[in-house]
């Protein structure tokens, strides 16, 4: 057995064997990637290797995707006034799902008083309808939905969301950060102009992530600016390495991805029928499709801070719903956009399965479930609120 059980994927991956030898290798590689030497054409190759694979994953044209610091970084490219389909008109608004990251929230570049909120259903999936009305209330805007929720696991109707968008003469920028290898994902599909995701949640390394452009998308500006790099669309010299673990782990991933998908769909409906063997448990957006690793739970009474330390002392890493500011945890944003039972929102729990997960470990989270159920219980049995 093992001494820890890690169901925090959804927060970061363990890096794969295959990214950590591809990574080994390239620190081996002495050369700039922008030297026309020999040195420098090794270190551009394993680059350009890394970029084939990423877009290969999402039916992507190489020459369109453009490596960043991370996802965040990603995001704040992607959101960029002035993206344009063609000749169509360059987008002045930003509307964003009430379910995104922060990093969508924040808007990029984008002046605060130009972003708009489009609601969600309590499912947890994007209101369509109110979507079409605030595309209708204005000129063409940039429209930011992610594929999945980060916390919930859902899966929004992005080829929905793009026929929506399209016709109200806008653009689209899809967050699969989360979704990314997780589900079959291919950009033009989806109707995705711009496609954001991240190096580390795919078992790749911290600090690698990558803008995806549809054929046909112009007005992209470089956020970072100084260099050529990137095809002028993120200057600084490329982190090598980290880009190089990137690819391998997008390659390993996309390999074995219907055999890891069949397994954590298994260990997420052992999880949830156990977890639903407690009176009072409610699973967030199960109603609606979801990832096959996510699993949002809550009960009554329950704080999300006393859990993830109970469960931590039993050797379990789990994340809360909750976002900490300032040394105090807040009721996740993502649960009161879909208008939650307040009873419920301190103590939501995150449970997030990887490729590496077993049954033994879903076992021992149920178990130390059903012993901070058994505290609840007596707590509530002799008033103590609190807890």
């Amino acid at each position: 057995m093992r001494d820890r059980v890690y169901l925090d994927w959804n927060a970061t991956t363990p890096l794969r064997p295959e990214a950590r030898a591809a990574m080994a290798a390239a620190f081996d590689i002495s050369g700039n990637p922008s030297s026309v030497h020999s040195e420098g054409r090794a270190a551009r190759k394993l680059i350009e290797d890394a970029r084939g694979a990423v877009a290969a994953a999402i039916g992507a044209d190489p020459r369109n995707v453009v490596f960043t610091s991370g996802g965040t970084e990603a995001n704040a490219l992607a959101l960029t006034p002035g993206l344009r389909k063609g000749s169509g008109e360059p987008v002045q608004r930003l509307i964003v799902s009430a379910i995104e990251h922060p990093s969508v929230l924040a808007g990029g570049r984008f002046a605060q008083g130009a972003i708009e909120i489009a609601p969600v259903l309590p499912s947890g999936v994007i209101d369509l309808e109110s979507l079409a009305a605030v595309l209708a209330s204005g000129p063409p805007a940039l429209v930011s939905v992610m594929l999945a929720n980060n916390e919930t696991g859902a899966i929004q109707p992005i080829s929905q969301v793009a026929a929506l968008v399209h016709e109200a003469g806008g653009v689209l920028h899809v967050d699969a950060v989360q979704a990314f290898l997780k589900i079959p994902i291919n950009i033009k599909a989806l109707g995705a102009d711009i496609l954001t995701v991240s190096a580390h949640k795919v078992g790749g390394p911290k600090g690698v992530g990558a803008v995806v452009v549809a054929d046909g998308l112009e007005g992209l500006r470089a956020q970072v600016r100084g260099g050529g790099q990137e095809q002028g669309r993120r200057a600084g010299t490329e982190n090598v390495a980290g880009i190089a673990g990137f690819g391998a782990a997008v390659r390993a991933a996309a390999d074995s991805m219907d055999a890891d998908v069949a397994w954590m769909k298994t260990l997420q409906v052992r999880l949830e029928d156990g977890l639903k063997d407690n009176r009072g448990t409610v699973i967030f957006s199960d109603t609606a499709p979801r990832l096959p690793n996510t699993t949002l739970v809550s009960a009554p009474g329950l704080k999300a801070e006393t859990a993830v330390i109970g469960f931590d002392l039993e050797g379990i890493a789990v994340s809360s719903g909750s976002a900490c500011s300032s040394g105090k945890v807040q009721p996740s944003h993502v649960l009161q956009a879909m208008k939650a039972d307040p009873a419920l929102l301190r103590g939501a729990i995150r449970l997030s399965l990887g490729w590496d997960s077993t049954e033994a470990d879903i076992d021992r989270c149920l178990e130390a479930w059903r012993k901070l159920s058994g505290v609840l219980g007596k707590a509530h049995a002799i008033g103590l609120e609190r807890f």
